[in-house]
């Protein structure tokens, strides 16, 4: 079945490249593989590409941009399948782009969705455990990561560029894979090389949003990317230090009375690094954390529910728990799980369990107070709650938040 499987998504991706004539081979394309950051570093270099002058084609997990047209991501996957990334390579062509840059996950390229790309670079931000039902095991998982690097390396293009955090305790895997090979470039990159070397320790010439360590990390990634490209630096400062964010990373809804974030945080990673820099540059001493937190369902990383339970109960103040995307999962067992991670020394009566998340939003806003922070975690800015039988329910965390921020403020 696995060897049926992998030949069905081969021929997609064969037939679909054959069907838009190559477009990759056109295009300077970019791919950037990670468990957490991607969606964030490649908005990070589109900018700084963007201040360079380059048109540039975009496909990740929030939008699909080509040229100056830009529609948000409503697949519900980071990879689209069928013949989706030939066509969005297709319609970058046409519309005269020189460069691409696309989201790769672990699961696309089980699916061989990155196969028959003319891949220029390829960029490793971060890995830790994810999606292990689908993969079987982390190994298996970094192996798919891996796959990507020799997908690249096997690129027809003359010259390929890897780009290797060595913060990450994995880097020495994909290095391995890339070193030494005949057309192959390696451009290393670390946060607190760029923070010493290029900031000269001072985050704030990021400005606000890009301050956060994780922030770093990617903005790092993008400064390789213009070390391949030889963008000279001052466009790179200026790119990064008026960049606005992406849209549920950090998504900062207000700051007075009290502050209110959306965040895509899925995984004890990265809600550990979300939480971190809340309670550093956002939240006051005499102040509580507020956060709204739940995991996706589907059999998805059941084993990541009670650690993210267990890291609420460590960060946070009051702790709400509730619905996320339950897919075919019972939503009341999903919150038992997290629950059960939560530190028994965590106030019980400071734990709240609303499986309807607009409630769940509206008692978090209830219960702030000045000087606290809401913090939403694992929609960001999808569209739709993945529901039982395939179905979905529209969604647009930010706009339930205004709407409920609009009802509050004749009492404040």
């Amino acid at each position: 079945m696995n060897i049926l499987f992998s030949i069905y998504h081969w021929c997609w991706a064969f037939f679909g490249n054959i069907l838009y004539g190559f477009p990759s081979r056109k295009l300077f394309v970019i791919g950037v593989t990670g468990t957490k950051g991607k969606s964030t570093t490649l908005e990070l270099m589109n900018a700084v590409l963007e201040a360079s002058e380059k048109k540039t084609a975009l496909l990740s997990t929030v939008r699909r941009k080509v040229g100056e047209k830009s529609v948000r991501n409503s697949a519900g996957n980071t990879m689209p399948g069928r013949f989706a990334i030939q066509k969005f390579l297709r319609d970058a062509v046409n519309a005269h782009c020189t460069h691409a840059l696309i989201e790769v996950s672990s699961q696309g390229v089980l699916q061989h969705r990155h196969q028959f790309i003319a891949w220029d670079v390829a960029a490793f931000l971060n890995i830790a455990p994810e999606h292990i039902e689908a993969h079987g095991s982390f190994q298996e998982y970094r192996g798919a990561k891996l796959e990507f690097f020799r997908s690249v390396l096997n690129s027809p293009k003359l010259r390929k560029y890897f780009i290797i955090n060595t913060e990450d305790c994995n880097y020495a895997y994909f290095l391995d894979i890339v070193k030494d090979k005949e057309g192959s470039d390696v451009i290393y990159f670390s946060k607190n090389k760029f923070l010493s070397e290029k900031l000269k320790g001072k985050k704030e010439l990021l400005g606000n949003w890009l301050s956060a360590d994780f922030n770093i990390e990617n903005a790092s990634a993008a400064f390789a990317l213009a070390q391949i490209l030889k963008i000279e630096w001052p466009t790179v400062e200026h790119a990064l230090a008026a960049f606005n964010g992406v849209p549920g990373r950090l998504d900062i809804i207000q700051r007075e009375p009290f502050a209110v974030v959306v965040d895509y945080a899925h995984t004890p990673d990265s809600l550990l690094a979300v939480y971190d820099a809340l309670r550093k540059d956002y939240k006051t001493p005499s102040g509580r954390m507020i956060c709204i937190l739940g995991c996706a369902g589907g059999g998805r990383d059941k084993w990541k529910r009670p650690e993210m339970g267990k890291i609420a109960s460590e960060k946070c103040d009051t702790i709400i728990l509730t619905n996320e995307d339950p897919y075919d999962e019972n939503p009341t067992e999903i919150i038992s799980q997290i629950r059960s991670g939560i530190s028994p020394d965590f106030l019980k009566s400071s734990v709240c369990e609303i499986i309807d998340r607009i409630e769940a939003i509206r008692k978090a806003l209830s219960l702030a107070h000045a000087g606290d922070v809401v913090i939403a975690t694992g929609k960001g800015s999808e569209s739709s709650i993945h529901i039982a039988n395939g179905e979905t329910v529209p969604w647009n965390e930010r706009g339930v938040f205004e709407e409920e921020l609009k009802k509050l403020r004749p009492l404040n």
